[in-house]
């Protein structure tokens, strides 16, 4: 018999996961809940979460509570009698009255290989870390922040051509495929949960806008992880010098280059090959960059219409 599953999520890193528990005949998805419609945009309408539109196209009943722990949400999940309950980027916390009400639990989907980066960014702050790989962990949650009983791991490589996007992606998949054989594994008592190692936690905290602000004193390869920890959101950035302001500009692939300036941030080399910008140590060779409320263009693009020189700096904020 199939097992009854309402699955719980948000961002668009969960859609993977719903449809794959919907494509398999393991399963029933009783209800998709989901965070309510949020205004985005600049006109600030309401937009439904990329889980809510797939649930939609899939046919599949939607609940969005205000809050997870509003009685009459949780009184709702009881009477659908679920089996288990399936998390993956949710957004918020659980109280205990949902992860005691499903006879199997409450598993989450978490994109890193716990104990590290527990919390709300753990995509990119593997990156920020300098890691050679990452990957998603299979937990059963508890009332902890991510720090549930580990059943399943798989880990990738991150790649020097890797950033936030692609390593969502594909992570997002990963994520899915483990999900699936996860549940069918443990709801068959084949998994044991083991309680996460206390050595090696780590947090990822939430992500501003300002993060993505480049200071120009740091190593190289710092800021360099950073550019790939931060496309595409917040995006990492600096200021142009210009009158009467200086002009944001967007930097979104970058490489580290052996090469030396007396000045962080100064411009040491402008032309088709990249602008090579001096840090704190070596220096940044940018190779596709963006002024704000322009096109994204590559360095020889860039240059065409707009002239730097050696000897200019960029600035690491406004400066008023």
């Amino acid at each position: 018999m199939a097992l009854r599953i309402i699955f719980m999520g948000t961002a668009e890193l969960a859609c993977a996961s719903l449809a794959a528990l919907t494509q398999s005949p393991a399963f029933t998805v009783l209800a998709v809940v989901t965070q309510p419609d949020r205004p985005k945009g600049r006109d600030l309408k309401l937009q439904p979460s990329p889980v809510k539109e797939l649930a939609a196209r899939l046919g599949l009943p939607v609940l969005q509570p205000e809050r997870a722990r509003d009685e009459k949400f949780v009184q709702e999940l009881r009477k659908l009698q679920p089996d288990l309950i399936a998390v993956a980027a949710y957004g918020q916390i659980l109280p205990p009255a949902i992860l005691e009400l499903p006879r199997l639990g409450c598993l989450n989907v978490h994109t890193s290989l716990l104990p590290k980066f527990r919390g709300a960014s753990p995509i990119q702050s593997a990156l920020l870390h300098d890691q050679s790989e990452t990957g998603v962990t299979i937990m059963k949650m508890d009332a902890g922040l991510d720090t549930g009983d580990i059943l399943t791991q798989q880990a990738t490589p991150i790649a020097p051509s890797d950033d936030a996007q692609t390593l969502h992606d594909r992570l997002a998949n990963l994520g899915a495929e483990l999900l699936v054989q996860t549940i069918i594994d443990f709801a068959a008592g084949k998994i044991k949960p083991r309680s996460q190692p206390a050595e090696g936690v780590s947090y990822a905290p939430k992500i501003t806008k300002q993060d993505g602000c480049l200071d120009w004193t740091r190593p190289a390869r710092t800021l360099w992880n950073r550019i790939r920890a931060f496309t595409p959101w917040p995006g990492a950035f600096t200021y142009l010098p210009a009158q009467p302001n200086p002009q944001l500009l967007k930097i979104w692939q970058a490489e580290v280059v052996e090469q030396s300036g007396s000045q962080p941030g100064e411009i040491l080399q402008a032309d088709k090959s990249g602008i090579v910008v001096a840090c704190g140590r070596g220096a940044l060779r940018i190779l596709k960059l963006q002024l704000e409320g322009g096109r994204r263009l590559t360095a020889p693009e860039f240059l065409a219409g707009h002239e730097l020189k050696p000897g200019q700096r960029f600035q690491p904020r406004m400066e008023h």
